[in-house]
């Protein structure tokens, strides 16, 4: 009778040992799960924040580039100006949306002198104006042109290299890049010597160098 007791007991504890083996794998397995619930909750909340700020990227990329699309388109076709024959037939081709001044005068130190500003031309004779594209003939040599600049470069204010224009290579200039006017803090300019006369082609404000290194260089031309 003792022995079945002892057998009962021991079944007892068997069943109440694997009972218990049972629930604790039942709540590993409930942890395991609620685990990796949560952290398919976080992965997925990672990758939509991510994928919602590559949308926004991509957006704002794509926006930048309409915008900049539309401002190049808005600058076609450009417009002509064309010099006298006597001074090179100075040919310069600027935005339409520019508005040009040009007075073209054998008479005067500069026969040729051109202001370019989008919308309207400013005062011409207001010093403190920065005018988007300025072009000039000078009656003055280009050595003697060139020695006014070297003198700044000597002082740190600007910058001087080589130059040929893509339509003219076979003339050898400047290109001038810093303070290349009083008035002027940041400027690109070009010198060329054009026959005995000197053509000078710039732009007194950093706003507007893309169109100058893009459109207008490129587009300049003279005869030698």
């Amino acid at each position: 009778m003792s022995i079945m007791k002892r057998d009962q007991r021991g079944a007892i504890s068997l069943l109440s040992l694997f009972s218990t083996l049972i629930a604790l794998l039942f709540i590993v397995a409930v942890c395991v799960c609620v685990v990796l619930y949560n952290g398919e909750n976080k992965y997925k909340n990672n990758s939509d924040q991510l994928v919602a700020t590559a949308v926004a990227t991509a957006k704002q990329q794509q926006q930048l580039t309409d915008k900049n699309q539309f401002a190049a388109e808005s600058l076609q076709p450009l417009q002509p100006f064309v010099g006298p024959q006597a001074y090179g037939t100075v040919t310069v081709y600027y935005p339409k949306t520019y508005s040009a001044y040009i007075v073209a005068n054998s008479n005067n130190p500069n026969p040729v002198n051109g202001y370019f500003e989008p919308g309207y031309v400013p005062d011409t004779n207001d010093q403190t104006n920065a005018f988007a594209l300025r072009v000039e003939v000078e009656s003055t040599s280009y050595d003697q042109v060139l020695n006014q600049y070297n003198s700044l470069a000597q002082q740190g204010l600007v910058t001087i290299s080589p130059y040929s224009l893509p339509k003219v290579p076979s003339v050898v200039g400047v290109k001038i890049t810093g303070n290349i006017q009083p008035n002027v803090k940041s400027g690109i300019m070009v010198v060329l010597p054009l026959r005995s006369t000197t053509l000078l082609a710039w732009t007194e404000s950093s706003q507007y160098e893309s169109n100058f290194n893009t459109l207008i260089l490129p587009n300049l031309s003279f005869s030698p």
